[in-house]
């Protein structure tokens, strides 16, 4: 149904397919979320988010109004930077506006989320309004632009592989079990890069989603706004998708330490997640976190922020730590950088030592005596695989050279 999102005052909240919340817009632009009572009284309710989850284990419920943004567990599920820019702009609302934009995006969330109109909300005479006055970018219905893409600031787009290899993004959003990550205007071969880091990561024994690379002409139905320089980009198959498509719930970090993603690089430490994942998902899920960080270092990936962190919940209650993404080697293109967030204590990509380990392993109120077992092999296994990564043929030779430089000298630390 086509509606006018500036003339919605309430957005139901469903998961699973089931109604277990409003998000209401009051005077003054301030929104407020509340849980349905149903989902309040039941034992077996789906988890939405452990940010909901009180410190006896109840379901937090207190209501809290907040200015022009919905609350930071709804903000994260949003498009941020350019994206934002060019999706709220199509929609004819303010980017800010973040009530207005889940109006628009809530049919393709990550995880098993819908939002949309509170049934009642939609005026009759609003039903048919078309959202937005701004030309369009081709010649599809606005809603079919508005509603593929998904959380982050990178362009990216729910799409579905065809049975020919070829990526069509999907009418409307719905549906697709893939998400293609588009070349960058600003840095060389970001698709390259990640497709050999992910397979870097796996040979060195982490858990990473399917992927490949594609051709752009492969990629059917993107808007031309979102094309860029070069010839590939990289197509990962979601994992908040089972098969046949059903979803799976997930939520990233930012969303559970309930902090907006202007603040992802902020306040929280590796060990404030490894806290988590030891306390939810148990010992095996802090082993392989660990693992991810380590080999993040050992790359030089500066980018592994709250919102490059995630949990599912394959049997809608009790979390377990999703498979491994957005492994990029970002020091090439920004030599100076450091970890995005703090890791025993240091921010720094040059080495990993035994006490850098032992604080971490202090702070997150875990047992130290396995860490530095799973750094040594972990640094080992990738500075080996990388010796014969034919993916690592793909990146230009000055990347290339950058990534070699780095992967031997922080490997060489870990002894």
């Amino acid at each position: 149904m086509k509606f006018d999102p500036k003339k919605l005052d309430a957005l139901a909240v469903r998961l699973h397919g089931r109604q277990i919340g409003v998000i209401n817009r009051l005077a003054g632009d301030r929104q407020i979320f509340a849980f349905e009572q149903g989902y309040i009284d039941d034992p077996q309710r789906p988890t939405l988010s452990l940010s909901f989850k009180g410190r006896t284990g109840g379901l937090v419920t207190a209501l809290r109004l907040v200015p022009r943004r919905v609350p930071p567990f709804f903000s994260n599920l949003l498009p941020e930077g350019h994206l934002r820019e060019y999706l709220a702009k199509l929609a004819d609302v303010n980017p800010e506006c973040e009530f207005f934009l889940l109006a628009v995006l809530g049919a393709d969330l990550p995880g098993a989320l819908v939002i949309e109109p509170l049934a009642g909300d939609v005026k009759e005479d609003d039903a048919h309004h078309d959202v937005g006055d701004a030309d369009r970018p081709d010649d599809r219905p606005r809603e079919a632009v508005l509603r593929f893409s998904l959380a982050g600031v990178q362009w990216k787009f729910s799409a579905v592989m065809e049975a020919s290899g070829g990526l069509t993004v999907p009418a409307g959003g719905m549906g697709g079990s893939w998400i293609v990550k588009l070349p960058s205007a600003r840095f060389a071969a970001v698709p390259e890069n990640e497709f050999a880091m992910l397979e870097l990561a796996s040979r060195a024994g982490i858990v990473v989603p399917d992927n490949r690379l594609v051709e752009m002409s492969e990629i059917k139905g993107l808007p031309e706004e979102a094309r860029a320089p070069g010839s590939k980009a990289l197509a990962v198959r979601r994992f908040d998708r089972a098969a046949g498509g059903s979803p799976v719930h997930m939520e990233d970090f930012a969303q559970v330490f309930g902090q907006y993603p202007n603040d992802k690089y902020h306040f929280r430490s590796y060990a404030n997640i490894a806290s988590v994942l030891w306390a939810e998902a148990g010992e095996d899920a802090v082993a392989e976190f660990v693992r991810r960080v380590v080999f993040s270092v050992v790359i030089g990936n500066a980018d592994m922020h709250l919102k490059n962190w995630s949990l599912l919940y394959p049997d809608r209650r009790k979390p377990v730590l999703s498979p491994g993404y957005d492994f990029v080697a970002t020091l090439p293109y920004n030599p100076n950088d450091t970890l995005a967030l703090s890791f025993g204590g240091s921010p720094s990509l040059s080495e990993i030592t035994p006490g850098q380990m032992r604080r971490f392993a202090d702070t997150a109120r875990i047992p130290a005596s396995a860490l530095w077992k799973i750094a040594v092999e972990t640094a080992e296994r990738a500075a080996a695989a990388w010796k014969g990564l034919e993916q690592a043929d793909l990146l230009p030779k000055d990347l290339r050279a950058s990534i070699n430089k780095q992967i031997l000298e922080v490997a060489a630390t870990v002894k």
